[in-house]
């Protein structure tokens, strides 16, 4: 039997970040303790009375809560000093006379705060190739290229908080609009850690990696911040404050129970892309052929034709055939859908991988970064091998994805759901190690997720989620799929493994075979059981694997949740499925 030592030299963390992760959960559920008393003392007393105007001092002029209210809302991050420092700091050097009352305002000054504290780092990455210090190591090619991953990640992060700094002054804050925001902050957050990733794959320097996680702190403490804030700060003030009458809003499931979900789809496609998905052949704004019938035979030709930032939808078709080249739909390019003429028929590939010097975040033979993207009927395989380790086939940063009738097919690594919300149905996935990987608020229904035999001395672990902050709206849902063999498989296979602290996965409904071992879920670092913060659940499934009595015990291991815990991970609550995807035509389930 395969042992955990002999998957070691596959791990995406080292002892060090162990050590730092433990020390940071220890402190973190101090502080998560504390902002729970202080949430329900102070917080909805003193932001509650003040964004209503209705309380005041014994006097005749209104109390003034800008100190309360910051230390309030500071109270609920994991760094309430970072939180009160930065803030007061940059509301005294903007001159902000109204955030005293307006705790929304002060949300926003966070937000800027994180935005100022990532606007210095863009910088970092030359700085780091160009020290003397470093010198032999930035030499090396991989280094380099992990180094150029973190501009765009950090960019990337810069732009998501702007992109919430933006919705939140657009008008009242609403569910909508902070479900949003939440999945942008937690986005952003996992840029930063993405970039320690790439950083720490590529070299075994720790003091590099050291300078580069004491370089980052303040950005990531102050994208945390404003993501406490409004995980729960912001959630109080809309449940109590701005509901008409503080009338109590329906819940998920109280709404699903009353016929208020239209659709099982999530809402992410409104009416007008509802046929892109029905018909058998949409108007294809650009097709590409292997065999010179389309406009063009690469697709990394056809796509220098995708308007950026489109609010209208663009359809590229590509036709039956193999597509050897490495694909990037750039976070620039809105609203893109590719469909092809089937899983088996129109297949992207490629065979980037870590070995060879790439790092994992982009292996991938297919990137979809830009907001809003579809993909139907297509297969996506990078054919590195196993012995390459990390290649991925396709990732996924685009929020509001959708792919529909799709394949993935490699080994370690397969399908990389990054960040945001996305959504997967009737699709297959085939791989080894990690093979469903990343930090997206990610929802699989009607799949088939089919591990296969990995190298020798090497055992599967399906998924492998890598949350990092409490607040992060995001995890792995697996629900109504099937998890059968690829090939003759006969290495031990997981449910998953705990990438990071809060890793999050889900399997409901979902039918798993017998050939999972029966403790369900294996350690990430040999001899070291995961945080309790971490949470592994599983609801009605079926087949013989799906017996639980023999399931680590783990404290963040649930083998058997409620009803009222697994409708939190459905398309409607979990991904905000009724905001976006319930006029698609592609069979889904909003509930459970």
């Amino acid at each position: 039997m395969e042992t955990i030592s002999s998957f070691k030299s596959y791990s995406k963390v080292d002892e060090l970040q162990e050590q730092e992760y433990r020390r940071r959960t220890r402190n973190s559920l101090i502080i998560i303790t504390i902002s729970a008393v202080i949430l329900i003392t102070t917080t909805v007393g003193a932001l509650v009375g003040t964004l209503t105007g209705k309380t005041k001092s014994k006097g005749t002029q209104p109390r003034t809560y800008s100190s309360e209210s910051l230390t309030a809302m500071c109270n609920v991050t994991q760094y309430p000093e970072s939180c009160l420092s930065s803030i007061a700091s940059l509301k005294s050097s903007s001159n902000v006379t109204d955030s005293r009352s307006n705790p929304e305002k002060l949300f926003e000054l966070s937000m800027q705060v994180a935005v100022n504290e990532l606007t210095k780092l863009l910088s970092l990455p030359n700085d780091v190739v160009f020290a003397e210090s470093y010198s032999n190591i930035t030499s090396d090619p991989a280094v380099q290229a992990a180094l150029d991953d973190c501009k765009f990640l950090f960019q990337d992060a810069i732009d998501h908080i702007n992109d919430s700094i933006t919705s939140s002054q657009e008008g009242q804050m609403a569910g909508k609009t902070i479900n949003d925001i939440r999945t942008w902050l937690s986005t952003a957050i996992t840029d930063q850690e993405t970039c320690l990733d790439g950083i720490n794959e590529v070299t075994n320097n720790t003091i590099l990696l050291q300078h580069m996680k004491f370089a980052i702190r303040n950005s990531t403490e102050a994208t945390s911040n404003s993501l406490a804030i409004a995980s729960n700060i912001l959630t109080i003030l809309l449940y109590h404050v701005q509901t008409p009458n503080n009338r109590k809003l329906l819940t998920v499931k109280e709404n699903y129970k009353h016929g208020n979900l239209n659709d099982d789809f999530p809402e992410w496609i409104r009416k007008g892309y509802r046929k892109l998905l029905q018909e058998e052949n949409p108007i294809a704004d650009v097709t590409v052929a292997k065999d010179g019938s389309g406009d063009f035979e690469s697709i990394n030709e056809a796509i220098k034709l995708i308007p950026k930032k489109s609010k209208s939808r663009f359809v590229v078709y590509v036709k039956e055939g193999l597509y050897e080249e490495n694909v990037n739909i750039k976070k620039d390019f809105w609203n893109v859908m590719f469909y092809g003429d089937g899983m088996n028929k129109t297949i992207v590939s490629g065979s980037l991988n870590k070995i060879d010097g790439t790092p994992t975040f982009f292996t991938a033979t297919f990137i979809a970064a830009g907001r809003g993207f579809i993909a139907r009927d297509m297969g996506f395989r990078n054919t590195a091998g196993p012995e390459k380790h990390q290649a991925v086939a396709l990732l996924s940063s685009s929020d509001k994805s959708v792919f529909y009738r799709c394949s993935f097919e490699a080994h370690q690594d397969t399908l990389y759901t990054h960040s945001n919300r996305q959504f997967y149905s009737e699709s297959r996935i085939i791989g080894t190690i990690d093979f469903i990987c990343g930090n997206a608020a990610v929802v699989f229904q009607n799949c088939s997720i089919q591990p296969r035999q990995p190298m020798s001395n090497q055992f599967n672990t399906i998924t492998a989620q890598s949350k990092t902050d409490p607040n992060q709206n995001t995890g792995i849902s697996i629900q109504h799929s099937q998890i059968t063999p690829f090939d003759n498989l006969t290495a031990t296979t997981y449910l998953g493994r705990p990438w990071k602290n809060y890793a999050t996965t889900v399997f409901m409904k979902s039918d798993i075979g017998g050939f999972i071992d029966p403790k369900g879920w294996a350690q990430w670092t040999d001899g070291v059981d995961p945080p309790s913060t971490i949470f592994y659940a599983e609801y009605q499934n079926s087949g013989a694997g799906s017996v639980t009595d023999r399931r680590v015990k783990w404290a963040g291991v649930r083998p058997s949740i409620t009803e009222a815990v697994a409708v939190k991970f459905s398309v409607e609550s979990f991904i905000q499925g009724s905001q976006w995807l319930s006029d698609a035509s592609v069979m889904s389930d909003g509930g459970l």
